[in-house]
């Protein structure tokens, strides 16, 4: 475990960065008065995740490596961040829908019905509920962490380091 204590570390940063996140945006009112903004302003949300992902790998890369870390290494720090994010995610999505914005839902399904993005009411229902929701965070947080850390590893990395 101490081997991972780093990842473990960043991972929670990125839970408690995304459920601040969900409370800046629900006291912005993308969740209610301005949510058809909000499907834009959300993506937004990637500035945050990416910095933590660089500065996750970077704390790997000094404490842990001694300054001089591969590229296989800090892919294999970012993808363990990710697994410990997704295997949180469900639970972060419960605690975003049942308490920080239990009205996001009601509220998105009637916005969805009014601009016409759902034709039925079973229909937005179905894709705006927290089965849902849970299902797409995980593949979510497993699709973007494996890209971000592909990504950060290669700018983290020492460029003359082996693997």
């Amino acid at each position: 475990m101490a081997k991972f204590k780093i990842e473990i570390k960043w991972a929670f940063i990125f839970i408690i960065m995304s459920l601040l996140w969900m409370v800046l945006e629900k006291l912005c009112g993308l969740h209610s008065t301005h949510i058809d903004k909000q499907q834009y302003l959300t993506m937004l949300f990637m500035i945050p995740a990416i910095w933590i992902y660089v500065l996750a790998l970077k704390d790997k890369k000094l404490h842990y490596y001694n300054g001089v870390m591969s590229y296989k290494q800090g892919f294999i720090s970012g993808l363990i961040i990710t697994l410990l994010i997704a295997l949180f995610s469900p639970l972060t999505q419960w605690i975003i829908s049942c308490v920080i914005t239990p009205e996001y839902f009601p509220n998105v399904i009637e916005y969805s019905l009014q601009s016409g993005y759902h034709k039925t009411r079973e229909e937005a229902e179905a894709y705006f509920s927290l089965e849902n929701y849970r299902k797409q965070s995980v593949i979510g947080a497993l699709m973007m962490g494996i890209v971000t850390s592909f990504i950060v590893a290669f700018f983290v990395r020492n460029k003359n380091s082996k693997n």
